[in-house]
């Protein structure tokens, strides 16, 4: 599955076939604890998305609410994109130091972090880079990065 039609994140789940299902229900449950207030869960390009709600600010640039986390069940792995690692070299060099200092193989694109199992998540690390940011620090991150604030 690489794109979902769900509109909702439980329709999301249920269209997941069961070993599917409860690796992503798993990440879906540690990045809700740690995430800071003012996220929006919803469906965003046909996965799950942590976003800041267009109600708080809707200057984007597509016209979509601002991504920060996503997560989405794949053909053959899970991936958790972390736009924060995406944005900011502090975040993708500490989790490419973490897993370096694990002697954990790391398997990550730009932001996309792909795994079969939760389990071979370094969570300490991953879920430090989901509550780094606040709403407002993500908005700025954004803006600074579009050229709309210095």
């Amino acid at each position: 599955m690489v794109s979902s039609a769900a509109t909702t994140v439980s329709g999301y789940l249920a269209e997941l076939p069961d070993d599917k299902r409860d690796a992503i229900a798993a990440v879906r449950d540690r990045v809700n604890r740690v995430i800071q207030p003012g996220f929006e869960e919803i469906m965003a390009f046909g996965m799950l998305g942590w976003v800041v709600p267009l109600s708080r600010y809707p200057k984007t640039y597509n016209k979509q609410p601002l991504s920060y986390v996503s997560l989405a069940a794949q053909k053959k792995h899970h991936a958790l994109y972390l736009m924060a690692a995406y944005s900011d070299t502090d975040d993708e060099r500490s989790i490419v130091s973490a897993y370096k200092d694990a002697g954990r193989k790391l398997d990550m694109g730009k932001c996309c972090l792909r795994f079969i199992d939760a389990d071979q998540v370094l969570w300490p690390v991953v879920e430090a880079v989901v509550a780094r940011h606040s709403v407002e620090d993500w908005i700025a991150v954004y803006e600074r990065a579009r050229g709309l604030k210095a």
